[in-house]
Order: structure tokens, then sequence, then C-alpha cells
């Protein structure tokens, strides 16, 4: 029960700074690296998350999380571990981040309440499409549910409804759409917003590997009619439907 409060204490703290940081622009990092070297220092807060997250999505990644929690519940609690890592990788990013200290456009009045609006609606849209992957996954609650059942973790289906029915990674294409409907920009969030949304359209590609692996023909057909990350509409009696991408 500890592992997994200290697990979602993490998460939402991580959560609360992403959604921050980026209100603001990266603009609100506690960071304090000097100029220019603070543009390696936030480049390296940029790499290390995507590198390492999908090291520990690898053969050898997993193996490694099945060591880090108390033996011998490492392999059930491995899916916490993950949440563990992945949280404190995204708390350090937003957190350490050193601010340019430049401005370039800050809504206000009525774009203000339409910025704030969009950028409110993507990070549900992220919600909903994490609660659609299987939110025990995501936010870690599988390993440590499991481990309270004294059983192994299940994991759900390949998820094929709700937003997996429009696009085939609905949870990245809504992380993107955050990273562009903030209500400040500056410098610092347009570096962030080109390099982690390469980072969305780019990672699925290794996703779709594991997929195919441990799927097999059930994906090669889901892949066949639901497009990668941009929906396809089709007027009609059928409504919208996912189409080859």
């Amino acid at each position: 029960m500890c592992y997994g409060a200290a697990c979602h204490a993490i998460f939402a703290a991580a959560v609360l700074a992403m959604v921050a940081g980026m209100f603001h622009g990266m603009g609100a990092g506690l960071g304090t690296v000097p100029w220019p070297w603070a543009a390696l220092a936030n480049a390296a807060l940029v790499a290390q998350f995507p590198l390492a997250h999908s090291f520990l999505l690898s053969g050898p990644g997993e193996r490694l999380l099945a060591r880090l929690a108390p033996r011998p519940h490492g392999a059930t609690l491995s899916t916490t571990s993950y949440a563990i890592v992945a949280s404190v990788q995204l708390l350090r990013f937003f957190a350490l981040w050193t601010p340019s200290g430049i401005t370039w456009w800050r809504a206000e009045g009525a774009a203000s309440w339409v910025a704030c609006g969009a950028y409110g609606a993507s990070w549900i849209l992220l919600a909903k499409a994490s609660f659609d992957a299987g939110a025990e996954v995501q936010s870690g609650a599988l390993g440590w549910m499991s481990l309270m059942a004294a059983r192994r973790p299940s994991f759900p289906a390949m998820p094929t409804r709700g937003l997996f029915r429009l696009v085939r990674h609905p949870i990245y294409v809504a992380f993107a759409l955050t990273l562009w409907t903030v209500p400040t920009w500056t410098p610092d969030q347009l570096a962030l917003a080109l390099a982690l949304t390469a980072y969305c359209l780019l990672a699925p590609m290794l996703k779709e590997r594991r997929l195919a692996a441990r799927h097999g023909e059930e994906f090669a057909r889901y892949r066949a009619r639901v497009p990668y990350a941009v929906p396809r509409l089709r007027s009609g009696a059928d409504g919208i439907h996912g189409r080859t991408s």
C-alpha cells in the first residue's frame, strides 16, 4: 500500500508540474543554469524522458524494472515501478527547466478564455485516452493492486474502444495537443513542443512492434481499419469510421 501511495503521489505531482509548466510556457521552472549552457541542460532534460521511457519498455528494461521493487515482488510491481520512474522523470523535467525569460505571447481577455479552454480540453482528452487504454496500467495501480490481491497482474485486452476506435495512438495524439494549445508562448515552449511532438509521432512505431508481437493477427486487423494518428472521417449512415492510414 505504501508503494502504491508513493507511486500515485509522485504521479499526481508530475501531472501538476506538466500542466503548470506548459501553462506558463515553461517559464516557471526552478533551473538556474546560466545561459547558453542552460540550452544544453534543457535539451538533456528533454532527451532523458523519451530515451528512458522507451528503454524500460524493451526486454532489458522490463528485467530492470523487475529488480527495482523488493524481492520477490519485483515482477508483480513492475508496472508500478514503471509509473514511478516515468513520474520522477517528468517531475525532474518540468521542475528543473531553466527558463529563457523571453515571452512572445500571452493570451489575454477573450483569447485567454479560448486558449485555456482548448488547453483544458486537451488534458481531458488525454485523461480519456488513458482511461480507454486501461487506467490501472497507465497509473501504475495494476502492480500494487495485484500484489494486494495475491495474484499475477492481468493486463487488459488490446484497447480498441473509445478513442482507440478513431486512431491507434490517442494518448500520443492527445499529449501532442496539450503541447500546442498552451495560453503562453515562449522559445522554451516552442522547443519543447517541436521535440515532444516528434517523439509522439515516432515512438508509437516501436509500440506497434510490441503490439504486433503480442497480439499478432488481432493487431493486424485493427491496424488495417484504424488510422495511425489522424482520424479519417466519412459521412453516411454508418457515421464516423476509422480507415487505413
